[in-house]
């Protein structure tokens, strides 16, 4: 049985879903990219995931959108994932503390390497 984590990239940027495609798998995990936010919600909501890397500027619904939907308190099922924001949109402070108040992560696309992505993740214990 494999027990390759799970992670669920949520990116619109096919290059950058497959700089982060490529360094995940060869460091042991599994990946599915999604680039629609509609999708990517229904996708995660499956609870199938170990984590979820979530863009914020997706077609046809935020990544702070979906973010708040995943973490909402009235959800049936809680979401087993941890979610990291990835993103180089530049969010005032008070935005982002709040989206890193619901997040377990948030980095900055332009500010770090798909090694270092890996090496992030490797440290949640998922």
């Amino acid at each position: 049985m494999d027990k390759r984590p799970k992670v669920l990239c949520i990116e619109d940027e096919h290059f950058i879903g497959d700089l982060y495609t490529r360094a995940l798998n060869n460091a042991g995990y599994d990946v599915k990219v999604v680039a629609d936010g509609e999708e990517a919600l229904a996708e995660a909501e499956t609870n199938l995931y170990d984590l979820v890397l979530l863009d914020i500027m997706l077609p046809s619904m935020s990544g702070i959108e979906i973010l708040r939907r995943l973490r909402d308190p009235a959800r049936p099922t809680l979401l087993k994932a941890k979610i990291i924001i990835t993103t180089n949109l530049d969010q005032e402070e008070a935005t982002r503390e709040k989206i890193e108040q619901q997040a377990d992560g948030y980095l900055i696309k332009a500010e770090i390497t798909p090694r270092e992505l890996v090496e992030y993740i490797k440290q949640l214990e998922l």
